[in-house]
């Protein structure tokens, strides 16, 4: 909040009066009706019991870690007393100063929101005095507990990690812009509406409700204004080759000449590859073919019980390698460029890794984005993951086969609770309004399931045991080193990923041998992927090829660059892709078996 800006005007008074009791009163005994029913449905799921990634379980979890940070504290009386009174201070000094403001003094707050806290964007926050007391209220608490939390002494990086993690869950749901008679733009909403809007939004509840399974779904857009082949991954082509792990599809191109070496995209398979081909103004598949290359992608199934047993080994020879025999056939070009994203890209770096130690050489470029091949600062993502929880994941996954798309869902949500669950909460439940159109958002809602012994591998050799990084994987009787992979790299990190961290990604590109150029992105991991550069909306930094030790060591030597990192990828892999030959086809030599975007796309979890 800027400290000059003109103060806001404040609401109406008249907007804080009911206009028809009768009405008012009416819709809240509906109110209490349909909540009723909403609360025996939810008592009734799963995510009321314990389990992995449940709430129960998270809170169970949550409480143990806060009962190690109070530990440490009481071992310092003295430390914690003075904690105790800068509280307590701050407290009397937000009362006096509300005190002052309701007879007509002008006070400066004792404690402010973060710039771009849209929670508390409303007027009324700043200009009533009841609302602005319980926002900072709220933030002397948040803001303090936090800093206590940092100077906690006697706790380990993990348990440190794991409280920070909670405490953004807890203090993300105690805003009071969670909680309607502490909303302004909730309870003026309510006395307009006569208490309309909640009796709406217990509607939207129980639609929620009635089309999740274990976990709750919350609605983030509006599903009906968006269908993948309609106004999602429209970029043509055709599905060219498949199997029962993938299908590939090769666009058509655009241009009057293409490169002779084609590029292969693999997508992570918890998610969706439309991420990568949203509208046409956003698809950077549509950016590839536009460029001249010839782009083949993977586009996963979405697996039920009868694929429980596929391997990430099966997704490495099933998937990548056959897909990229596919290609071959198809080209007639014995080496393509490969890209992997997220997930993909963990399968990519392996299956590299894999192919060297064969002396087996098929790829002539390979393109990481945010990719996590060493999972030692694999932020918040690490603390779902120890023995209890993937033991108990494992038996879950045991009963159906697979892991359900909302749970991996949930956990992406609540890496970010402020943006992507709450919001969501206040909006649909509580103005009782429909969520916006919004096409990532759709996708991301689009979940997509997990087979269980490939899930399992993951989870275990990755992230827990970090086998990769140590040189300790075993894929198919052959060890894996990923000093062994010299071809040329380009990776692209992005500055606020949650899910794989920007530390994390540099540490791991440097385990490569060959050239690598590396690149951080501005957002996050999905914003900082898909970034066209017809909108100036994000930045880049690239680096000289001197060496750096440490991702803060590079970013003091990083220039920085306006818009989509888009064609300096271009750029670079046009140096790995050959010289130009005609146009190709999809499916001129092995044939076409339906049109993009497919049918393994469309299967609903």
């Amino acid at each position: 909040m800027q400290k000059n800006a003109p103060p806001p005007p404040a609401a109406d008074p008249a907007s804080y009066r009911i206009a028809d009791p009768e009405l008012f009163a009416r819709n809240m005994f509906k109110l209490v009706e349909e909540g009723g029913r909403a609360m025996a449905d939810y008592l009734e799921r799963s995510d009321g019991k314990t389990g992995p990634w449940s709430a129960a379980s998270e809170m169970s979890e949550a409480a143990k870690i806060m009962t190690d940070v109070q530990r440490a504290w009481m071992g310092d009386p003295m430390k914690l007393a003075e904690a105790q009174g800068q509280l307590v201070h701050s407290y009397f000094e937000l009362w006096n100063n509300t005190v002052r403001r309701m007879l007509g003094e002008q006070v400066p707050p004792v404690a402010q929101p973060e710039t771009g806290d849209n929670r508390f964007k409303d007027p009324e926050w700043s200009q009533n005095p009841y609302f602005d007391f319980w926002k900072q209220a709220y933030l002397v608490t948040t803001q303090w507990a936090d800093g206590v939390l940092q100077n906690t002494d006697g706790i380990d990086d993990k348990t440190r990690q794991r409280a920070e993690f909670y405490f953004r869950q807890m203090s993300s749901a105690m805003s009071p812009s969670n909680f309607p008679m502490l909303n302004p733009e909730v309870v003026r909403e309510t006395f307009a509406s006569n208490g309309n809007n909640l009796v709406q939004g217990m509607t939207h509840l129980a639609e929620d409700m009635q089309k999740s399974s274990d976990l709750l779904k919350i609605s983030q857009t509006d599903v009906s204004a968006f269908e993948v082949g309609r106004n999602l991954a429209t970029t043509p082509g055709k599905v060219v080759y498949q199997n029962e792990i993938l299908q590939l599809i090769q666009y058509s191109p655009t241009t009057d000449k293409v490169r002779e070496v084609p590029l292969m995209v693999i997508p992570p398979w918890i998610n969706k590859f439309y991420i990568l081909d949203l509208t046409p103004a956003k698809s950077f598949v549509k950016f590839a073919v536009e460029q001249g290359f010839t782009v083949f992608l993977v586009s996963w199934v979405n697996p039920d019980g009868r694929l429980s047993h596929k391997t990430f080994e099966d997704y490495m020879k099933e998937g990548l390698l056959l897909a990229a025999d596919a290609i071959r056939r198809e080209t007639g070009v014995p080496k393509s460029n490969v890209l992997g994203y997220c997930v993909g890209g963990t399968l990519l770096a392996t299956t590299l890794a894999y192919l060297a130690a064969r002396g087996e050489d098929p790829f002539v470029s390979a393109t990481f984005l945010t990719t996590q091949v060493d999972f030692s600062k694999a932020g918040d993502l690490l603390n779902f993951i120890d023995d209890q929880q993937l033991a108990s994941l494992e038996e879950m996954m045991a009963e159906r086969g697979f892991l359900d798309g909302s749970r991996m869902a949930n956990v992406f949500n609540m890496l970010r609770p402020r943006d992507l669950i709450w919001p969501y909460i206040v909006n649909n439940y509580m103005l009782g309004k429909k969520p916006f159109p919004f096409d990532l958002l759709y996708w991301n809602q689009d979940s997509t399931r997990m087979p269980a012994a490939n899930h399992s591998f993951y989870l275990r050799q990755f992230y827990h045991e970090n086998k990769l990084a140590k040189g300790e994987m075993v894929v198919s009787g052959t060890r894996l080193n990923l000093g062994k992979i010299k071809l040329p790299v380009y990776e692209l990190a992005t500055k606020e990923d949650h899910i794989a961290p920007a530390k994390s990604v540099f540490i791991g590109a440097k385990m490569f041998s060959g050239p690598v150029e590396f690149v951080l992105a501005g957002s996050g991991h999905i914003a900082g992927v898909v970034n066209p550069p017809d909108k100036i909306k994000y930045q880049y930094w690239t680096a000289p090829k001197a060496a750096a030790d440490t991702i803060e060591e590079w970013t003091t030597m990083a220039r920085e660059h306006p818009g989509s990192w888009w064609p300096h990828w271009s750029e670079w892999l046009a140096k790995h892709s050959g010289g130009w030959t005609e146009p190709r086809e999809p499916g001129a030599r092995i044939g076409a078996i339906e049109p993009a975007p497919g049918s393994y796309v469309k299967t609903k979890s």
